[in-house]
């Protein structure tokens, strides 16, 4: 994974970036990688749908086994990755359709060359990214000298970056341990470093270590991390009707979670291998986009209530950072008439 460094331009344009998620669930070892999520064979034609261990995701294990797809008249093969970073690369080999993944991690994969769509919001993260610290760890400044575990180039080793910029600790103050998320998770749990950079689920685990506690979460740099439903280009230029479908399934899907709450959060808790009660924790550290906040995202803005906006910082960043010779063009990047014809279907337009 590509290495991140901070550059020394305001905190607000870097809050603004979203970096890598993914990984191992270290608390149930799903090996379910490159499978469907369901127990039935995929359909011929179906949509190739990827998503991973993140709590604004997991609504697709519901709309698969609701059947809200089917209601929606398309057939989707929903896969599931134990490692978020093998679904980016399957969606550019063109092996998926489309994939759930950050927004920095797509303007860096059309930075690479890829011809990716953002269809949908899924979420802004505003809570459920942390850095996790052992006992007697109370500041920021605490952390120097300290061994700090992520997975390199995460959007939570961004995260981590992000806390020292802010506290004005040089990041080579502290002792970066390069380590995958579950397995960094798993090394605090067992003594092994000081601190680490997670997201949930794993977040779970890593608090599982006596004595420890968030420093703190995405919730402290608003905007920091969003989260999208993206399609490969010519997959939407050949079944925009699949699309649709696809994106008035998420929808549907969220209705069906507002009114069967209970339901909801078993199957979600399940798919994310954690208790219920441990999944309800997870509801105010991610905000999940309604279709008026989709509408408004979409839109141009002079901050980062834009993707517009947002992507293109991004891009910026890509360039000062050394990560791309040249600015990535992102004008097309994203695509909401799916979003307005739902919404004008619902009469939300």
């Amino acid at each position: 994974m590509k290495a991140r460094s901070l550059l020394s331009s305001c905190i607000l344009f870097l809050v603004s970036l979203a970096f890598i998620v993914g990984c191992t669930n270290p608390a149930v070892y799903i090996k379910t990688t490159n499978e469907t999520a369901s127990t039935g064979s995929a359909v011929e034609g179906a949509v190739r749908l990827g998503f991973s261990a993140w709590p604004g995701w997991f609504p697709w294990q519901v709309a698969e086994e609701q059947g809200i797809f089917e209601q929606n008249n398309v057939a989707v093969d929903l896969k599931w990755f134990d490692g978020y970073l093998e679904s980016i690369s399957t969606l550019t080999a063109g092996q998926i359709d489309a994939n759930s993944q950050t927004l920095g991690d797509t303007v860096s994969s059309v930075s690479g060359g890829a011809d990716q769509v953002v269809v949908l919001v899924n979420d802004n993260s505003t809570g459920n990214d942390k850095v996790i610290v052992a006992e007697g760890i109370n500041s920021v400044a605490d952390l120097k000298g300290k061994k700090v575990a992520a997975e390199e180039g995460t959007v939570d080793h961004f995260l981590l970056l992000l806390g020292l910029e802010k506290a004005n600790i040089p990041k080579q103050d502290i002792q970066f341990v390069p380590l995958e998320t579950g397995k960094a998770a798993a090394a605090f749990v067992a003594g092994q470093v000081d601190a680490v950079a997670v997201f949930a689920p794993f977040t779970t685990q890593a608090l599982k270590r006596p004595g420890s506690q968030e420093l703190f979460s995405s919730k402290d740099f608003p905007g920091a991390i969003s989260d999208h439903l993206v399609f490969n280009r010519k997959y939407i230029q050949e079944n925009p009707d699949k699309v649709q479908a696809v994106v008035d399934s998420w929808f549907a899907t969220l209705d069906y979670m507002q009114a069967n709450q209970d339901k909801a959060y078993e199957i979600m808790a399940k798919r994310g291998g954690v208790s219920v009660e441990e999944y309800k924790e997870y509801a105010d550290g991610t905000q999940i986009f309604s279709v008026e906040e989709n509408l408004k995202a979409f839109q141009p803005a002079n901050d980062m209530s834009s993707l517009m906006f947002a992507a293109d910082e991004m891009g910026q960043f890509l360039v000062d950072s050394g990560l791309a010779t040249q600015k990535p063009d992102t004008s097309t990047l994203f695509d909401d008439q799916f979003v307005k014809a739902y919404a004008a279907k619902v009469g939300k337009s």
